[in-house]
C-alpha cells in the first residue's frame, strides 16, 4: 500500500490556517472568496484519499497529475480517471469515496471542505451552478469511460490519444504523464496490447512515437474514424 503524504486530520488543521481558495485559483468551483482551502503537496505515488474513506473534501489539481483507481475482486487495477491541472476531483454522490486517488506525479492540490462548498452553493447561485457543472462533467466522464470499455483495442487507444490531445494541447505532440501500465489499466487492456496497438497505429502513419511517452498525432482523421 502506498504511503500517504497527508491525512484528513492534516487537511483540517491546514485548512484552518485560512489559505484562500480565491487567491490560489480564482476560477470555476473554487472561485468564491467565501471558500477557504489548503494548497497541499503530494509526492509521486502517494495516496490523497482511499477507497471507502469519508468524502469530506473536494480537490482541484494545481500542478502535476492525479489518478483515481480501485482494485477489482480478481486483483486487477482499474483506473477511473486522470486529472490534470485545473481539474476538480473527489466529488461523490454518497458520503464515501468509490475510488482511491493518488498523485501520479509530484502534485499540488487545492483541498476544500465539501460542507463549505455545499453551504456556499445554498447562498451563492454562481457557486451552485459551478457545482452542478462540475458534477455533470464527472458524470459525463464516467459515462464516456464506460462506453470506451466496450470498444476494440484500437478504438480504445485512438480515443484515449484524441482525448489527451484535447486536454494537453501541444503542437509538438502529447507528452503523456502516465505510464503504459497506467494507460492499460485505464483502458481495460494489457500493457502488451497497448504497446502493440501503438506500434500498429505508428505503422499506419496515424501517430509517431519519438519517445515512449511522447506521441505525435500525424493523422487525426484516421484516429477519429477509429473512434467514431
Amino acid at each position: 500500500m502506498q504511503t500517504r503524504t497527508a491525512n484528513h486530520s492534516h487537511f483540517t488543521s491546514t485548512a484552518a490556517q485560512g489559505v484562500n481558495a480565491h487567491a490560489v485559483l480564482a476560477n470555476g468551483l473554487f472561485g468564491s472568496s467565501a471558500l477557504a482551502g489548503a494548497a497541499m503537496h503530494f509526492e509521486r505515488n502517494s495516496e490523497i484519499y482511499g477507497e471507502g474513506e469519508p468524502a469530506d473534501y473536494v480537490y482541484k489539481v494545481l500542478s502535476g497529475t492525479v489518478r483515481t483507481s480501485k482494485v477489482l475482486t480478481d486483483g486487477r487495477r482499474q483506473i477511473g480517471a486522470f486529472y490534470l491541472p485545473g481539474d476538480t476531483f473527489g466529488l461523490e454522490a454518497d458520503d464515501e469515496h468509490t475510488f482511491c486517488a493518488e498523485a501520479m506525479t509530484d502534485a499540488s492540490v487545492l483541498v476544500v471542505k465539501r460542507s463549505a462548498i455545499t453551504a456556499e452553493a445554498q447562498r451563492d447561485g454562481s457557486v451552485a451552478r459551478e457545482l452542478w457543472t462540475a458534477t455533470a462533467r464527472e458524470l459525463a466522464r464516467a459515462q464516456s469511460h464506460l462506453t470506451l470499455l466496450i470498444k476494440s483495442a484500437q478504438e480504445r487507444v485512438a480515443s484515449f490519444l484524441l482525448e489527451m490531445a484535447d486536454r494537453v494541447p501541444d503542437k509538438a505532440g502529447i507528452e503523456l504523464p502516465m505510464s503504459r501500465q497506467d494507460i492499460a489499466d485505464y483502458l481495460g487492456l494489457t500493457i502488451e496490447t497497448v504497446s502493440r496497438t501503438l506500434t500498429q497505429l505508428e505503422s499506419k502513419a496515424a501517430i509517431e512515437l519519438p519517445r515512449s511517452r511522447h506521441i505525435v498525432l500525424r493523422n487525426r482523421s484516421a484516429l477519429a474514424r477509429l473512434n467514431s
